[in-house]
């Protein structure tokens, strides 16, 4: 596995400073960008690992503090392991700051990520990936559909609320969405049922998007966040799996 080195590093944006973890190959070479867009639970070590192992596989990758407005991660005081059920109150503290990443506010931040992005000397040129895990998944969508030239493959992993009733919904931005998609879907997900999958496959089929969504069966909602009680091996490491192979047939360099 490729050596990887990591930092932590600032991003000007409209509404200020959002601090950033930067990871890369440590070969002195560029390579393709993927900006991830962490889960409820922000940027903490658990999230800077799995930026490490997408690095390891040849990509750049920037995970930016997305509740940075509030202060630098982490924004809140989380125990190492996570247990929501031992734990319900982090949940209350945690709903205003993912209620503040409006449509609006998501489009403006994610274009000062990608400026960063296209500026940095450890990012190649070209299209960016984008994964994104639980909410970030949901702005996988919105800015793959604000900046279409600059987004070559989105991923969503665990992601809900993508079907809602409002004209907000995420499903009703995908007409300019140019990207590759994949998403794969928590089992039993009351925030991502059956019928809003079949909704949101209906809504990328007529937007012409090329895309795979899927179900884990037997895996809960956060199953790929090793710090969390919901943490679920084998789909994890079949989220890396299917992530590799869509980052490396869309904006990926030649191996060899």
């Amino acid at each position: 596995m490729t050596a990887v080195h990591g930092t932590t590093v600032d991003i000007p944006t409209p509404d200020g400073v959002a601090d950033a973890y930067l990871a890369y190959p440590d070969d002195g070479a560029a390579h393709p960008g993927v900006l991830v867009f962490q889960d409820a639970f922000g940027l903490r070590p658990a999230l800077r690992d799995l930026g490490d192992r997408i690095a390891a596989h040849g990509y750049s990758v920037l995970i930016p503090n997305l509740f940075y407005r509030a202060g630098r991660a982490p924004v809140l005081d989380l125990p190492e392991f996570i247990d929501l059920e031992a734990r319900p109150e982090v949940f209350g503290q945690l709903m205003p700051l993912i209620m503040s990443l409006t449509p609006d506010v998501v489009k403006s931040d994610s274009g000062a990520y990608l400026d960063w992005m296209a500026a940095s000397d450890k990012i190649a040129a070209g299209p960016v990936g984008a994964t994104g895990y639980c909410m970030g998944g949901r702005l996988v969508v919105q800015t793959a559909a604000a900046h279409p030239d600059r987004i070559g493959a989105g991923a969503g992993f665990h992601t809900g609320h993508l079907v809602l009733d409002g004209p907000d919904s995420p499903h009703l931005a995908l007409e300019s969405v140019t990207a590759e998609l994949y998403f794969a879907f928590a089992d039993n997900d009351q925030g991502m049922t059956p019928e809003h999958i079949e909704e949101f496959d209906k809504a990328l089929a007529a937007a012409g998007i090329r895309h795979k969504t899927e179900v884990y069966e037997g895996a809960a909602h956060g199953y790929t966040q090793i710090d969390t009680s919901v943490y679920n091996e084998e789909a994890a490491e079949r989220h890396y799996r299917e992530l590799f192979a869509l980052l490396d047939r869309t904006i990926g360099q030649p191996k060899g």
